[in-house]
């Protein structure tokens, strides 16, 4: 079976703002949700996967829903700096909000939706951006690793990056007192993440001292030659990082424009809105197929979930695994000569005649004749 495909489009500036607030399980999950998104389409900005699928990338267990809610407040506290044309900078929220409901299935899922401020940097852009296959991150094992590679990436087009030290300490995340002696930060970091990408990714790096202070003195800039990898196999996707049964979908498709459920009347229990309108797009629109669904649950009686039993109902007559019952109108009454469809019959009309029959065959005269002889 082919692997599903799945792009990260980030725009650059976005790439340059990401610093040190982000831990590695935040960096993956924005990367999923960049990934989930279509960046032409704005109206794909909320993003939902199965709360347990968010626990695998946020590297969580079945908690309680108190501690649950700290780690998606944590993720809606995100704040990016963007800077201004004048020299000033633009602070806002990644994330505006996140639900975590049940579904109509009762299955728990968590939706993230971005912030309005936000939006200009994931959607309708024309250039300076960059993609890369989702893959390519997630066996990455540390913010070093994650960032170096999307700092790399950028370039890749180019073959080469120069960049400061302090520069790149930064959009790593790490705190510009930290590595003070770059013999540290060489082996700690550079020569980690070079090893890391070579491993698990579609790049491969070089990197040397381009500046010092003064002849012999502090590395101050790093020239990095960036190359594809020769040796790279994918080991992953998205479905297996997760779970099999995780994410259906690469690529959210554009919300669809909500369909007229006026038609769905004859639904009488009490129905939202939205649930009708879920019932209906199961079925692509086709009220007769609902109302079949829905007759053969009035049948059943006793069902907790009318809208989940709706659609579960609907999939399998679209798929030929179940069919609606043949609708017989019973007759009145029923004999041994009679048990089969047929059109109803008024039995006690039909004793009426056959008993005049047998009193003009006693008679020895034939049924024209006896009504005949009604008629003079």
């Amino acid at each position: 079976m082919a692997r599903k495909k799945i792009l990260v489009e980030k725009r650059n500036i976005l790439n340059d703002i990401i610093a040190r607030e982000f831990t590695m399980q935040e960096l993956r999950l924005f990367s999923i949700y960049l990934g989930r998104i279509n960046p032409r389409n704005i109206s794909t900005r909320q993003v939902r996967m199965p709360l347990k699928a968010f626990y695998r990338v946020m590297d969580l267990q079945p908690i309680r829903v108190e501690y649950l809610k700290d780690v998606t407040r944590n993720l809606l506290a995100k704040v990016v700096s963007v800077p201004t044309q004048k020299g000033g900078y633009d602070q806002f929220q990644l994330f505006k909000r996140c639900r975590v409901e049940k579904d109509v299935f009762d299955q728990w899922y968590i939706e993230i939706d971005a912030h309005d401020e936000a939006l200009p940097l994931m959607f309708d852009y024309q250039r300076d951006y960059f993609t890369y296959e989702l893959w390519n991150v997630l066996n990455l094992e540390s913010t070093n690793q994650f960032r170096m590679y999307e700092i790399l990436k950028q370039y890749e087009h180019i073959g080469v990056r120069v960049i400061a030290v302090d520069e790149l300490k930064a959009l790593l995340g790490i705190d510009e007192k930290q590595y003070p002696r770059y013999g540290d930060f060489k082996v700690r970091v550079l020569d980690s993440c070079q090893k890391a990408l070579k491993a698990n990714t579609d790049i491969t790096y070089a990197y040397e001292p381009y500046a010092r202070e003064g002849k012999g003195g502090k590395v101050t800039a790093l020239r990095f030659t960036i190359k594809k990898n020769p040796d790279h196999v994918d080991k992953l996707d998205l479905e297996s990082f997760l779970d099999p049964d995780a994410l259906a979908a690469a690529k959210q498709e554009p919300a669809p424009a909500p369909r007229d459920v006026s038609g769905l009347g004859f639904i009488t229990e009490p129905m939202t809105a939205a649930d009708r309108q879920s019932v209906l797009r199961a079925a692509d629109g086709d009220e007769p197929l609902v109302r079949a669904a829905y007759d053969m649950a009035k049948q059943q009686g006793g069902i907790d979930n009318l809208t989940a039993w709706l659609i579960a109902m609907i999939k399998k007559l679209q798929n030929g695994e179940a069919a609606p019952p043949i609708s017989v109108k019973a007759p009145v009454r029923t004999n041994r000569f009679v048990n089969f469809e047929q059109r109803e019959i008024d039995f006690t009309e039909l004793e009426r005649l056959e008993l005049e029959l047998l009193k003009a065959s006693m008679n020895g005269v034939f049924q024209n004749d006896a009504i005949l002889a009604d008629k003079i």
